[in-house]
């Protein structure tokens, strides 16, 4: 079976070339020594001809067929010696969210989030400000705070509450590059937004609601994201939280909760809001429980 899905080898394509034949910069010789040193395989080994042979179509096929733990090593040492090529010569990103979406897939086989690299090196104030961002500055947290604290003294009926409350989360996400868009209606369904998470799309469901949230809510949105592609997952954050009802008679397949709390305590204590989705779809998976608080998950 595939290791990698076609979506996410389009993606190792634009990072690294491969449908062009060529990996990055490499020579037979120095792709050969790459691969016995750095992945520990013999790249050129027959398992791994495919068509013509080339250095692309045996990466190519070591991402189908091989073991998900020789595909991370590839991969992270690929991204590796991609990033100490590109900040030396200065080159800017071009590959959206590359790090966090490649990170997905390793995360995805077994792997560690891939190392970030100082963006400085060999370039100019300007040309750092335009790389990938490390995440939001505090200016664009403390704002984030501000306008979360003053919702609670919004006197508004629940809906215009609700739409302000899907509008910041829609900013939290877009502050930490998680490319977030504002909810849309189609056929009569509502979706209050979405965001990426590598290579990963999450809708969300926001409630500003004076009550916990109930199993009947947690079924709607599943039932949702069933009429979706497959591997679309679900965010749903009610601010007063769950039932205890709910907890039980709610058997979660692709969606991770959260609480008002939680979204306090990622502004107050400036915690990479992907770092969070990372912990709680783990958590979810791990024990069967798909609601985690960020307190917990995080201790201070």
């Amino acid at each position: 079976m595939d290791q990698l899905r076609a979506v996410e080898l389009k993606l190792v394509d634009d990072l690294f070339g491969i449908s062009s034949g060529w990996v990055l910069d490499f020579t037979n010789a120095t792709f050969d020594d790459f691969f016995r040193r750095e992945v520990g395989i013999d790249i050129y080994d027959d398992a791994y001809a495919s068509g013509s042979g080339s250095k692309g179509k045996r990466l190519r096929a070591l991402l189908t067929i091989g073991h998900p733990r020789a595909i991370v090593r590839a991969l992270t040492a690929l991204w590796e010696y991609r990033e100490t090529i590109r900040i030396s010569r200065g080159d800017p990103e071009t590959v959206v969210n590359a790090r966090a979406r490649l990170s997905s897939i390793v995360e995805r086989l077994g792997g560690a989030l891939l190392p970030s690299f100082d963006i400085n090196v060999g370039s100019s104030p300007a040309q750092s400000h335009s790389a990938t961002k490390a995440g939001p500055d505090h200016a664009a947290l403390d704002r984030l705070e501000r306008d979360f604290i003053a919702l609670f003294a919004m006197t508004d009926e629940p809906h215009a509450r609700g739409y302000h409350f899907e509008r910041l989360l829609t900013a939290l996400f877009n502050a930490w590059d998680m490319d977030a868009r504002e909810g849309s209606r189609l056929a009569g369904e509502q979706i209050d937004g979405s965001f990426q998470h590598g290579a990963i799309t999450y809708l969300l469901e926001a409630k500003w609601h004076r009550a916990k949230t109930g199993a009947e809510n947690l079924h709607a949105f599943q039932g949702k994201l069933s009429e979706r592609l497959e591997g679309t997952r679900g965010l749903f954050v009610s601010f007063e939280g769950f039932t205890d009802g709910a907890l039980e008679a709610f058997t979660a397949r692709r969606i991770i909760l959260a609480d008002g709390m939680d979204i306090f305590d990622a502004l107050k204590r400036r915690i990479s809001f992907p770092d969070i989705i990372v912990a709680k779809a783990r958590y979810a998976s791990e024990y069967r429980n798909p609601f985690a608080r960020v307190r917990t998950l995080f201790p201070a």
